[in-house]
């Protein structure tokens, strides 16, 4: 059995924080309780070794909440700090364990905080604001590589490049590559090797791919997610790579699917090979589970989380069944 946690927003049913047993031979989900109160817990991470959960708290005011993971897999509060922005949506924490990074969308600006042996955050270091006269920033989300930091600006249309040089981030690209205009970045996955990215435009309902160099990124292609017979408003979330990196996986709000693309591991290069419902309304956040094998899909509007099985030779989904979440959006194994 894994652990499965899932972050909600609380201006309706949910309380904050709630967890699930999951099985990863059947794909059932069991035993739901509420692991912590939280105001607005819409994206949560793990400490590298799982002993410590960051979950922002989304709000005008907004917060990073720092949790102990028990033995028992519950939750015990730590502390809270500012993220010194508003609405914070997406947190991450580098493989060192000591440093995490909030994303402010509305703020429009992104904080950087040190974490305590204890796990519990300093308030932040060092605030980096992409706000400009003619342009509202919409921070959303934020990723360590090494001693590098990445961060998806989806109002800037630009994924902005920053190093750590002493004790502070320093500006490398204001765009490590090209998007088209309204692209929208919301979100991107690396290769565990750092040698592709891969970016999944909210507004404009595309991927695009970029490759390595020794100055920086190279465009490969931008292709879109959604079914060339789907006619109506979508809006991309979240995007990840299978385990073995063979496929990559998008979400699609509005045509209420997941995309599916096999990947050519020398090339980068992606084909699309199936879009299948979520058998929900407003795919926000997916996970694949620990062992690989499934999928799951958290449905914010139709309050669900919907479960499929991976074919490991192809990496497209199969429906299985769905629970009953309110306004889950984002899944934690």
């Amino acid at each position: 059995m894994n652990t499965l946690y899932v972050g909600t927003y609380t201006n309706g049913a949910s309380e904050g924080i709630y967890q699930f047993e999951f099985n990863s031979e059947s794909g059932e989900l069991t035993n739901k309780q509420l692991a912590a109160s939280s105001e607005n817990p819409s994206f949560i991470s793990y400490w590298p070794d799982k002993n410590f959960m960051y979950a922002v708290n989304e709000n005008d005011n907004g917060h990073i909440s720092a949790f102990k993971v028990e033995n028992d897999k519950t939750l015990t509060f730590i502390n809270k700090v500012s993220t010194e922005g508003a609405h914070p949506c997406h947190v991450a924490v580098n493989e060192q364990g000591d440093k995490a990074v909030v994303s402010n969308y509305t703020g429009g600006n992104f904080s950087l905080h040190t974490i305590k042996n204890d796990g519990a955050l300093n308030e932040a270091f060092q605030v980096i604001d992409h706000k400009t006269d003619s342009i509202a920033s919409h921070a959303h989300s934020a990723q360590f590589f090494k001693d590098d930091l990445l961060v998806s600006d989806l109002g800037r249309n630009a994924v902005f490049s920053y190093r750590l040089n002493s004790d502070k981030y320093e500006l490398v690209s204001p765009s490590i590559v090209n998007l088209d205009e309204n692209s929208g970045p919301r979100h991107f996955s690396l290769t565990k090797d750092g040698n592709f990215i891969y970016i999944i435009n909210e507004l404009s309902s595309t991927i695009t791919s970029a490759k390595k160099t020794e100055n920086g990124f190279e465009l490969i292609e931008t292709l879109s997610t959604l079914d060339a017979n789907f006619k109506g408003e979508s809006y991309c979330a979240d995007i990840h790579l299978s385990k073995d990196e063979q496929f990559l996986y998008g979400s699609n709000r509005g045509e209420n699917s997941i995309v599916v693309f096999k990947r050519d591991t020398v090339s980068g290069k992606l084909n699309k090979t199936q879009n299948m419902s979520v058998h929900g309304d407003w795919p926000r956040n997916f996970t694949i589970d620990p062992t690989g094998k499934f999928l799951l899909v958290a449905n914010q509007k139709s309050n669900n989380i919907s479960v499929f099985k991976i074919d490991e030779i192809s990496g497209t989904l199969r429906f299985l069944h769905a629970v009953e979440l309110p306004s889950p959006v984002c899944l934690l194994f």
